[in-house]
């Protein structure tokens, strides 16, 4: 006899429908509009500026998420409830990283705090909103899909959420929320080269370092000191070249661990399908006997350790492997943080 076993369809959960309208209203007493004096002392002729941003309050005490370029190196931060009180407020932490920063409002009575939701969750073609104060028209909302998950930009480790809902400047460190009206990321730029191309910051990446910002006021990550780029089979054939397999280390950081082993960075640009490339430095293959092979590797490495360690990593210089004991430290701030 044969039994058929019949199993249950999987739930599904409900896809919100509330009104737009509706979520706005009830999202929107959550939203902050900043207004930050920032002081440069080397500009004679304009020394005090003025930025606009946006920012969204995610604990009952008043705690708010915003971007960090936003209100780095801020003189003083004044925030706009969505009642139009004005009130004061303090950088907790500042993390130029993810380029997010972590406020406290200065009010007896701060609004009402946001729901984080799960940016992982998210799919292409998922539909989301963004609140904010583009150009300074505080409180406005734009509406849009997911247009991407997993971008990768230049000069960012961080996986970026890519959305063609409108950011404008202004909008920095507002909210991007789903269909339920849940925070899913932290918008932070657009690109000034497309229309409808605009990025956030994931919420889990922010809500893993939520508690370090707010008791250390920073994040606190090892450093090796090497920027570089995979050794893809691409670029060992057009270069013809003795390239491993690993990472390419085209750039070391004066003063770094890897500065002080003796590292050697690329000192030859070449353009290779409208890239540019660093080479004629050392190919890294291992950290701490683990293989070294794509640009995800060496950062899940180099986050494994911890500051004050010791680790050996392989290197291949001139076709010949060597192994070099670096000093694993805190990650500084670096010049190209923040950059525009």
């Amino acid at each position: 006899m044969v039994v058929l076993l019949v199993l249950p369809a999987p739930v599904l959960a409900e896809p919100c429908t509330e009104p737009l309208r509706a979520l706005y209203a009830r999202v929107a007493p959550s939203v902050v509009s900043i207004q930050v004096t920032k002081i440069h002392k080397a500009r004679p002729q304009a020394r005090f500026e003025t930025v606009v941003g946006s920012g969204v309050v995610v604990e009952r005490d008043g705690q708010a998420l915003t971007s960090a370029h936003v209100v780095d190196g801020a003189a003083s931060v004044t925030v706009t409830l969505a009642s139009g009180v004005k009130v004061g407020a303090r950088v907790l932490g500042l993390d130029p990283v993810l380029d997010v920063a972590l406020l406290r409002l200065d009010t007896a009575t701060p609004p009402p705090p946001a729901r984080l939701g799960e940016s992982a969750a998210l799919r292409v073609g998922d539909e989301v909103v963004v609140i904010g104060s583009p150009e300074g028209f505080e409180h406005s909302m734009s509406r849009g899909i997911v247009s991407g998950v997993n971008r990768r930009l230049p000069g960012l480790d961080q996986p970026m959420i890519q959305t063609d809902a409108a950011i404008n400047p202004g909008n920095s460190g507002g909210p991007l929320l789903d269909r339920c009206g849940a925070v899913v990321g932290l918008a932070t730029f657009l690109s000034e080269d497309a229309r409808a191309l605009g990025f956030a910051v994931p919420i889990d990446a922010i809500r893993a370092v939520l508690r370090e910002l707010r008791e250390r006021g920073r994040v606190v990550r090892p450093w090796l000191g090497i920027q570089g780029r995979a050794v893809t089979p691409a670029l060992t054939g057009l270069l013809r070249l003795p390239l491993a397999p690993g990472y390419l280390v085209e750039v070391v950081y004066d003063g770094s661990p890897a500065d002080r082993a003796g590292i050697r960075g690329g000192n030859l640009a070449v353009v290779i399908q409208g890239e540019e490339y660093l080479v004629g430095g050392d190919v890294l293959t291992a950290i701490g006997g683990h293989p070294v092979r794509t640009h995800e590797e060496y950062l899940a490495r180099v986050n494994a350790l911890r500051p004050g360690q010791t680790v050996k990593v392989t290197i291949l210089r001139d076709g010949h492997p060597r192994e070099v004991t670096l000093e694993v430290v805190e990650r500084p701030r670096l010049p190209s943080d923040l950059a525009d």
